[in-house]
């Protein structure tokens, strides 16, 4: 499942950035891509339609839940995460 969770994640941040799946990369940073706020709540809301998660409601505190947003990759580790945890 990793690789098609990493590539769905992939190609979701390059929508929402506008630049080529190719440029988005595990270290990029969402906002180093262009992705201002809200571009990074549209793409938590595509990724939770995309596999059918819920992700915590204070998913931009990643201090306080275990959604981290720093970089693609940890978005990647978070996603795979919640849906190990909402799917038993």
């Amino acid at each position: 499942m990793t690789t098609d969770t990493r590539t769905r994640i992939h190609q979701i941040i390059a929508e929402q950035a506008m630049i080529d799946v190719s440029d988005v990369s595990d270290d990029a940073v969402p906002a180093d891509l262009g992705i201002d706020s809200m571009g990074v709540v549209e793409a938590i809301f595509a990724i939770e339609e995309a596999f059918d998660i819920q992700v915590p409601f204070n998913a931009n505190a990643p201090d306080k839940t275990a959604f981290d947003l720093s970089s693609v990759g940890s978005i990647v580790a978070a996603v795979e995460r919640l849906v190990a945890e909402q799917r038993g």
